[in-house]
């Protein structure tokens, strides 16, 4: 029986008197550079006729097969680039194949959905660019004196003073009465950052005269409108490029799945779906899932007894390359305040909880403006320029172990995503749910040491969650890579194991 013969492609060396061949053309090149450096080596007319070779062990029937149209000059080769040039490798490109019902369809203003390949409409300009200052040069002046200058009020006052006495002879004022004045158009600008808002928690009118500071005390909560701060980072040009309208799985060239931006994970995907399956009239809308992160500081120690957990917030649209270049991506929204009391109260549950509440009250209340695109869609500008419907929903909270365990609700030392103990991570346990949650304290509302002991959950707090719709502070809290993986794991373990091993082997002097 006789076995098929199969025919190798050869190219010759371009190098007039060289007789060598190649199978491919980096072989090719890599000749080229080993033995012909020299410049003045002549080049062939032409590439010399394709030889073919057989390989070894091929059996008969080679005179058939290079009669056949198969085997043409290699100029008339699909992707031969011509004389003395190699042909560039094909290009292995990954494929996303997006969400089928919320597609971020382009809209107009008023949310009419536009057909294919309608351009964007050009943003309105106003007829004065520097609103709200008189002129550009205005501007200017304001944003030298109070951004690069930093100069002080009464600096700016007495420079105003001066600018308008100059002004007189011909009739005119110089830019600003004074300090006050400018503050209040910079204030007045409506571009760029919401603007700081305060609302101050109330005292309960029925305590006592004794009661402790900390209760009588009053507490302002700054905060920006989260909306306006995600409507100016939606509207922002600077992401064209580095933005998502819709979630998507990505297959690599391999055809294995690509994991990259927040778009690209699991969680926008099923939530997108959940979302479409609830409300079938949310087709063509654009999914846009709110980050939001933590973290508690000192701000000053002008405050006094008051420390502040500044709160930032992000959307998952945005490219994380966008969130690393510290391009306004991710904007502070608030800083929640933590009161303080005398030494004897800190291990005073009462002052505890009033902690704890108050925390989950401030988020809640900050995020109001929110709750109502999470039902309802509004439309939006978007990056490239067009409108579309956009639906908001809470999908991610960045918060390191402790404070996961104030948000979570549970008892420090258990698991703020699992009920398996910290002791038994392998035993049984399943996944924490808001729903779990409100079972058990509906089953367990008068046994609050069953709740903590068994369940680790502490029944004074209510996740601020529990007021959004969707919104699972279990299934949204984040790993906290930096402490427990990069800290925990290998500074804490590995460096430590490693240093004790080298002692232990090497001696001290030599570790």
């Amino acid at each position: 029986m006789s076995t098929s013969r199969r025919l190798t492609k050869r190219l010759a060396c371009v190098i007039h008197g060289c007789n060598q061949t190649f199978r491919t053309q980096y072989g090719h090149m890599q000749h080229i550079n080993a033995k012909h450096t020299r410049i003045d080596v002549p080049l062939s007319a032409h590439r010399p006729e394709l030889a073919l070779s057989p390989e070894p062990g091929d059996g008969e029937g080679d005179a058939e097969r290079r009669s056949s149209p198969s085997f043409m000059d290699i100029d008339n080769e699909p992707g031969y680039a011509g004389d003395n040039e190699v042909p560039d490798p094909p290009v292995l490109r990954s494929t996303k194949h997006f969400h089928p019902h919320l597609t971020g369809l382009p809209c107009d203003l008023n949310g009419t959905f536009l057909p294919t390949g309608t351009p964007p409409s050009p943003p309105v300009q106003p007829e004065n660019v520097a609103e709200p200052f008189e002129d550009p040069l205005q501007f200017r002046i304001a944003d030298f004196l109070f951004r690069k200058v930093e100069m002080s009020q009464g600096n700016i006052n007495e420079l105003m003073e001066l600018w308008t006495l100059t002004m007189l002879k011909h009739g005119d004022f110089g830019p600003f009465e004074n300090h006050d004045k400018m503050y209040k158009f910079i204030d007045a600008i409506q571009q760029g950052s919401a603007p700081w808002k305060c609302f101050v928690t109330q005292v309960d009118a029925n305590l006592p005269p004794n009661a402790p500071s900390w209760q009588q005390d009053q507490y302002q909560i700054w905060y920006h409108d989260p909306d306006v701060v995600i409507s100016n980072i939606l509207a922002n040009p600077d992401f064209c490029n580095e933005f998502d309208v819709a979630p998507y799985v990505e297959l690599g060239p391999d055809g294995k799945r690509r994991w990259c931006d927040f778009m690209s994970g699991n969680f926008s995907w099923r939530h997108a779906t959940q979302i479409h399956q609830e409300d079938p009239t949310m087709e063509g809308a654009m999914y846009v899932g709110v980050i939001l992160g933590s973290d508690k500081t000192t701000v000053s120690v002008a405050t006094g007894n008051v420390e502040y957990y500044p709160l930032y917030i992000s959307i998952g649209n945005i490219h994380n390359s966008a969130r690393r270049d510290h391009r306004n991506a991710v904007v502070p929204i608030g800083f929640l305040a933590i009161p303080k009391s005398d030494r004897k109260h800190d291990d005073d549950p009462v002052f505890r909880t009033f902690k704890k509440q108050l925390y989950h009250h401030s988020i809640a209340a900050i995020l109001q403006s929110l709750r109502p695109a999470m039902t309802e869609p509004v439309v939006r500008r978007c990056p490239d320029g067009h409108f579309r419907w956009v639906i908001y929903d809470l999908a991610s909270y960045i918060a390191d172990y402790p404070e996961q365990v104030l948000l979570a609700g549970v008892v420090s030392g258990w698991c703020a995503k699992c009920t398996a103990l910290s002791s038994d991570l392998d035993g049984e346990g399943g996944r924490r749910t808001q729903e779990l949650t409100q079972l058990l304290l509906s089953e367990f509302h008068d046994d609050g040491d069953t709740l903590w002991y068994t369940y680790g959950i502490d029944k004074s707090i209510k996740p601020f969650t529990f007021h959004f719709p969707r919104a699972d502070i279990h299934e949204i809290l984040m790993s906290d890579l930096l402490h427990q993986v990069i800290k925990g794991s290998f500074k804490d373990h590995l460096i430590e194991w490693v240093g004790e091993y080298l002692l232990q082997t090497e001696g001290k002097d030599r570790a």
